[in-house]
Protein backbone atom coordinates (compact mmCIF):
# COMPACT_ATOMS: atom_id res chain seq x y z
CA UNK A 1 0.00 0.00 0.00
CA UNK A 2 1.00 3.52 -0.75
CA UNK A 3 1.90 5.74 2.46
CA UNK A 4 1.91 9.69 1.99
CA UNK A 5 2.22 12.02 4.53
CA UNK A 6 0.83 15.41 3.88
CA UNK A 7 2.50 18.21 5.21
CA UNK A 8 2.84 22.33 5.33
CA UNK A 9 5.97 24.59 4.92
CA UNK A 10 8.50 22.36 7.17
CA UNK A 11 9.80 25.82 8.93
CA UNK A 12 6.02 26.93 10.27
CA UNK A 13 3.80 23.61 10.76
CA UNK A 14 4.63 22.32 14.55
CA UNK A 15 1.54 19.52 13.57
CA UNK A 16 3.25 18.56 10.24
CA UNK A 17 6.33 17.55 12.29
CA UNK A 18 5.31 15.37 15.17
CA UNK A 19 4.41 12.27 12.59
CA UNK A 20 6.78 13.38 10.03
CA UNK A 21 9.78 13.13 12.72
CA UNK A 22 8.08 10.37 14.39
CA UNK A 23 8.07 8.29 11.05
CA UNK A 24 11.17 9.47 10.10
CA UNK A 25 13.25 8.74 12.86
CA UNK A 26 11.61 4.95 13.36
CA UNK A 27 12.54 4.64 9.55
CA UNK A 28 9.01 4.09 8.23
CA UNK A 29 9.07 4.70 4.54
CA UNK A 30 6.12 6.95 3.14
CA UNK A 31 5.93 9.61 0.36
CA UNK A 32 5.77 13.35 1.39
CA UNK A 33 3.20 16.04 -0.01
CA UNK A 34 3.67 19.55 1.17
CA UNK A 35 1.11 22.14 0.82
CA UNK A 36 2.38 25.29 0.93
CA UNK A 37 0.56 27.08 4.05
CA UNK A 38 -1.45 30.09 3.59
CA UNK A 39 -1.56 30.30 -0.19
CA UNK A 40 -4.53 29.89 -2.83
CA UNK A 41 -2.74 26.96 -3.76
CA UNK A 42 -3.03 25.48 -0.34
CA UNK A 43 -6.95 26.12 -0.22
CA UNK A 44 -7.44 24.79 -3.56
CA UNK A 45 -5.60 21.15 -3.12
CA UNK A 46 -6.39 20.40 0.67
CA UNK A 47 -9.49 19.33 0.12
CA UNK A 48 -8.48 16.49 -2.01
CA UNK A 49 -5.82 15.25 0.98
CA UNK A 50 -7.59 15.91 4.67
CA UNK A 51 -11.31 16.38 5.09
CA UNK A 52 -10.25 18.92 8.14
CA UNK A 53 -9.07 20.87 5.38
CA UNK A 54 -6.16 21.08 7.63
CA UNK A 55 -2.42 19.42 7.56
CA UNK A 56 -1.36 16.77 8.44
CA UNK A 57 -2.84 14.18 6.65
CA UNK A 58 -1.92 10.41 6.20
CA UNK A 59 -2.87 8.41 3.40
CA UNK A 60 -2.62 4.47 3.56
CA UNK A 61 -3.81 2.96 1.03
CA UNK A 62 -7.54 3.81 1.02
CA UNK A 63 -7.40 5.12 5.07
CA UNK A 64 -7.30 8.57 5.49
CA UNK A 65 -6.12 9.78 8.95
CA UNK A 66 -6.52 13.95 9.52
CA UNK A 67 -5.37 14.57 13.09
CA UNK A 68 -1.57 14.28 14.23
CA UNK A 69 -1.60 12.51 17.22
CA UNK A 70 -3.98 10.13 15.63
CA UNK A 71 -1.74 9.59 12.85
CA UNK A 72 1.19 8.36 15.49
CA UNK A 73 -0.88 6.07 17.32
CA UNK A 74 -1.78 4.37 13.90
CA UNK A 75 1.78 4.10 13.51
CA UNK A 76 2.67 2.66 16.12
CA UNK A 77 0.19 0.15 16.10
CA UNK A 78 0.88 -0.18 11.73
CA UNK A 79 4.35 0.07 11.85
CA UNK A 80 6.13 0.42 15.19
CA UNK A 81 5.01 -2.87 17.12
CA UNK A 82 4.27 -0.65 19.98
CA UNK A 83 7.36 0.78 20.84
CA UNK A 84 6.37 4.91 20.61
CA UNK A 85 4.96 4.54 24.18
CA UNK A 86 7.20 2.98 26.94
CA UNK A 87 6.68 -0.61 27.60
CA UNK A 88 6.03 0.58 31.41
CA UNK A 89 2.24 0.77 32.52
CA UNK A 90 2.04 3.44 34.61
CA UNK A 91 4.65 5.43 32.65
CA UNK A 92 3.04 4.91 29.22
CA UNK A 93 0.12 6.24 31.22
CA UNK A 94 1.65 9.62 32.01
CA UNK A 95 3.13 9.88 28.60
CA UNK A 96 -0.34 9.73 27.20
CA UNK A 97 -2.19 12.55 29.02
CA UNK A 98 1.75 14.50 28.60
CA UNK A 99 0.46 14.21 25.10
CA UNK A 100 -2.81 14.64 25.16
CA UNK A 101 -2.36 17.91 27.09
CA UNK A 102 0.15 19.56 24.42
CA UNK A 103 -2.24 18.35 21.84
CA UNK A 104 -4.81 20.32 22.97
CA UNK A 105 -3.21 23.19 25.66
CA UNK A 106 -0.31 25.72 25.43
CA UNK A 107 -2.99 28.27 23.63
CA UNK A 108 -0.44 31.10 25.03
CA UNK A 109 2.69 29.57 23.87
CA UNK A 110 1.21 28.80 20.63
CA UNK A 111 0.01 31.90 19.98
CA UNK A 112 3.32 34.05 21.18
CA UNK A 113 6.00 31.75 20.67
CA UNK A 114 4.83 30.33 17.21
CA UNK A 115 7.30 27.87 15.58
CA UNK A 116 9.49 29.32 12.63
CA UNK A 117 12.93 26.96 12.61
CA UNK A 118 14.69 30.01 10.45
CA UNK A 119 14.08 32.55 13.62
CA UNK A 120 16.82 33.13 15.14
CA UNK A 121 17.41 34.02 19.41
CA UNK A 122 15.64 37.29 20.45
CA UNK A 123 14.72 39.35 23.21
CA UNK A 124 12.02 37.68 25.84
CA UNK A 125 7.92 39.33 24.46
CA UNK A 126 5.70 37.32 25.61
CA UNK A 127 3.24 37.48 28.48
CA UNK A 128 2.88 36.17 31.74
CA UNK A 129 0.13 33.28 30.28
CA UNK A 130 3.31 32.13 27.80
CA UNK A 131 5.62 32.20 30.96
CA UNK A 132 3.14 29.51 32.58
CA UNK A 133 2.97 27.41 29.70
CA UNK A 134 6.50 27.76 29.72
CA UNK A 135 6.84 26.85 33.15
CA UNK A 136 4.31 23.89 32.68
CA UNK A 137 6.39 22.18 30.16
CA UNK A 138 9.63 22.05 31.67
CA UNK A 139 7.68 20.56 34.89
CA UNK A 140 5.92 17.96 32.18
CA UNK A 141 9.53 16.89 31.15
CA UNK A 142 10.99 16.83 34.63
CA UNK A 143 8.10 14.52 35.78
CA UNK A 144 8.78 12.38 32.91
CA UNK A 145 12.72 11.91 33.18
CA UNK A 146 12.38 11.22 36.63
CA UNK A 147 9.94 8.31 36.28
CA UNK A 148 11.97 6.54 33.55
CA UNK A 149 14.56 6.85 36.34
CA UNK A 150 16.76 9.62 34.33
CA UNK A 151 17.78 7.09 31.93
CA UNK A 152 18.73 7.84 28.26
CA UNK A 153 18.19 11.11 26.49
CA UNK A 154 14.57 11.25 25.76
CA UNK A 155 11.47 11.80 27.91
CA UNK A 156 10.83 8.06 28.72
CA UNK A 157 14.09 7.11 28.47
CA UNK A 158 16.78 5.49 25.46
CA UNK A 159 14.10 5.30 22.74
CA UNK A 160 12.18 8.41 20.81
CA UNK A 161 8.83 7.82 21.10
CA UNK A 162 5.09 9.68 20.36
CA UNK A 163 5.52 11.91 23.48
CA UNK A 164 8.90 13.35 22.15
CA UNK A 165 7.31 13.76 18.84
CA UNK A 166 4.45 15.63 20.43
CA UNK A 167 7.10 18.37 22.37
CA UNK A 168 9.45 18.59 19.14
CA UNK A 169 8.19 21.51 18.08
CA UNK A 170 8.35 23.06 21.45
CA UNK A 171 12.05 22.36 21.51
CA UNK A 172 11.96 24.66 17.93
CA UNK A 173 10.11 27.28 19.54
CA UNK A 174 12.19 27.16 22.82
CA UNK A 175 15.87 27.17 21.29
CA UNK A 176 14.22 30.27 18.32
CA UNK A 177 13.13 32.58 21.07
CA UNK A 178 16.33 31.82 23.34
CA UNK A 179 13.94 30.58 26.00
CA UNK A 180 15.33 30.36 29.53
CA UNK A 181 15.65 26.60 30.45
CA UNK A 182 16.51 24.82 33.73
CA UNK A 183 19.15 22.03 32.97
CA UNK A 184 16.75 18.94 32.25
CA UNK A 185 15.06 20.98 29.55
CA UNK A 186 18.32 22.02 27.91
CA UNK A 187 19.73 18.77 27.82
CA UNK A 188 16.16 17.69 26.23
CA UNK A 189 16.72 20.12 23.59
CA UNK A 190 20.25 18.85 23.27
CA UNK A 191 19.26 15.09 22.37
CA UNK A 192 16.13 16.34 20.00
CA UNK A 193 18.19 18.13 17.89
CA UNK A 194 20.62 15.61 17.51
CA UNK A 195 18.30 13.82 16.05
CA UNK A 196 18.88 13.01 12.41
CA UNK A 197 15.43 12.79 11.38
CA UNK A 198 15.22 16.15 13.14
CA UNK A 199 18.12 17.24 11.42
CA UNK A 200 17.25 16.48 7.94
CA UNK A 201 13.48 18.37 8.89
CA UNK A 202 15.81 21.46 9.93
CA UNK A 203 18.03 21.71 6.62
CA UNK A 204 15.15 21.36 4.44
CA UNK A 205 12.55 24.18 5.96
CA UNK A 206 15.84 26.02 5.99
CA UNK A 207 15.44 26.06 2.61
CA UNK A 208 12.36 27.18 1.87
CA UNK A 209 11.37 30.09 0.71
CA UNK A 210 8.23 30.95 1.64
CA UNK A 211 6.98 33.06 4.13
CA UNK A 212 3.62 33.49 6.46
CA UNK A 213 3.14 36.56 8.18
CA UNK A 214 1.68 35.94 11.17
CA UNK A 215 4.71 33.58 11.88
CA UNK A 216 6.97 36.22 11.03
CA UNK A 217 6.22 39.47 13.44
Amino acid sequence: MATTLVIGNKNYSSWSLRPWLLLSHHGVPFTERRLLLDTPEFHAEVAQWSPSRRVPALHDGGLVLWDSLAICEYANERWLDGQGWPADLALRAVARCAAAEMHSGFGALRSQLPMNVRRQPRLPHWDDAANADIARVQEIWHDLRTRSGNGGPFLCGEHFGIVDAMFAPVCVRFRGYCVPLDATATAYLRAIFALPAMQAWEAAALLETERVASDEA
